[in-house]
């Protein structure tokens, strides 16, 4: 199985744990199904792990970007699949 590292917790996992981000247009974007175009993320789908790669600014390095991204949408995804 594929190993890969939460941008958020930095904890290494299998890849099917994790939910594969995108940036689109300056927008961070979920990738469930892995096949959108551009370089990807991973992220553990929970909102604590999502703070944690904010408040470390983690997402630009990950996809080599400059300036801010937009998470809105990722937020709003993984408040809706919350428990």
């Amino acid at each position: 199985m594929p190993i890969r590292t939460c941008v958020g917790c930095r904890v290494r996992t299998v890849k099917s744990d994790l939910l594969r981000l995108v940036v689109i247009e300056d927008v961070i974007v979920p990738d469930p199904h892995g096949r959108l175009p551009g370089r990807g993320a991973h992220l553990h789908p929970d909102p604590a792990c999502l703070e944690l790669a904010e408040r470390r600014r983690a997402f630009p390095r990950a996809f080599r970007l400059a300036g801010p991204l937009d998470a809105g949408v990722l937020r709003d995804r993984l408040a809706a699949s919350a428990p």
